[in-house]
């Protein structure tokens, strides 16, 4: 064997020592879930489909350019946000944990190990992520840039990490939930899931929560109508998503993507509008649905939120705000909350 070759052998196993990966995700009742959830949805008055449905690989591609977009301002907002106060936010909460819910490719997050860094503070990572594919890929490219991290990758849901999460043994927590995700969620669900983040932290632990503020309904129906129709595709593939998966025969050309900011809900809609009658069958579910012309499926929602009456909000639920983050248009935040200690 060549020295380079010891050299790059020494190299792996040496991440290999740092990256531990537990598989929380039961996949058969996850399936059965998903099924489930798309005949409910395909059976309301008002028919609907699970969002996670935009993420085939196609989905996941398109979503990137998305994030891209001039039009679509949260995510290098968002970005711009972290890079600007992660120092502050790492010296304020003295965190040896940090877990991060819907991880994804850590890109944001990479402004606070870039922090942690300078700051010669070692941390112990958890990223939680449904795919263990992305989960692996970012977590090496993580490792080789960050000598002093260390990390625990979940794939699983958030509920199923957030129950899994032992009392953290090296220190203080902190729990961040960024990308505005939770605007995704409808009241009841959001109500659910900050029931289980505060049920993971220990007292005097943190939670870093982004959202997307309430703005002029032109800057936000634009996010989501951007000129070069990427959002359409991002939608409409969605029923490419279910041909494939339920072997479908939708016909993506008789639908049309709408998005509507709903100003009495605070909230995007997203739907795709059926151009003309017609019927659709999901082979595999054993589901046939009559659409009407101009009739609507939903697909997302996008609440959108005000800083004091989410910092009530949490408050109300035993997170008690520290300081909130925001960049100089007021069109995103962050929000640093805490269990108070016993």
């Amino acid at each position: 064997m060549s020295a380079f070759s010891q050299s790059a052998k020494n190299s792996q196993n040496f991440l290999a020592t740092r990256l531990k990966i537990d598989y929380l995700l039961d996949f058969k009742a996850v399936e059965k879930d998903d099924i489930q959830d798309v005949i409910n949805g395909l059976n309301q008055k008002q028919k609907s489909l699970p969002a996670h449905y935009f993420y085939d690989s196609k989905g996941s591609q398109l979503f990137e350019k998305i994030c891209q977009l001039e039009e679509y301002y949260p995510t290098r907002t968002e970005a711009s946000i972290l890079q600007q106060y992660a120092t502050e936010i790492v010296h304020q909460t003295q965190a040896v944990e940090l877990v991060e819910l819907g991880s994804g490719s850590s890109t944001k997050t990479r402004y606070l190990f870039d922090a942690y860094q300078k700051s010669n503070i070692p941390l112990y990572y958890i990223p939680v992520d449904v795919s263990d594919s992305i989960l692996k890929v970012s977590a090496n490219k993580l490792l080789a840039d960050y000598p002093q991290l260390k990390i625990e990758g979940k794939v699983a849901t958030y509920s199923q990490a957030l129950k899994q999460l032992k009392n953290s043994f090296l220190g203080k927590r902190i729990i961040i939930f960024l990308g505005s995700s939770i605007g995704n969620f409808n009241s009841p669900k959001c109500d659910r899931f900050i029931n289980q983040v505060t049920s993971a932290l220990n007292p005097g632990d943190y939670f870093l929560l982004g959202i997307d503020l309430q703005k002029p309904v032109e800057i936000l129906e634009a996010a989501y109508n951007d000129s070069q129709g990427v959002t359409a595709a991002f939608n409409l593939n969605m029923l490419q998503h279910l041909n494939h998966r339920f072997a479908g025969n939708f016909n993506v050309d008789l639908f049309k993507h709408q998005a509507i900011y709903n100003q009495t809900e605070h909230q995007i809609e997203m739907y795709l509008i059926s151009q003309q009658e017609q019927t659709v069958t999901l082979a595999n579910l054993n589901l046939t649905i009559e659409l009407k012309k101009s009739e609507k499926i939903l697909t997302e929602i996008s609440r959108k939120f005000n800083l004091e009456k989410m910092a009530k909000y949490l408050s109300d639920r035993n997170l008690n705000l520290i300081t909130t983050y925001t960049d100089a248009q007021q069109w995103f935040g962050l929000l640093l909350v805490q269990l108070p200690s016993e």
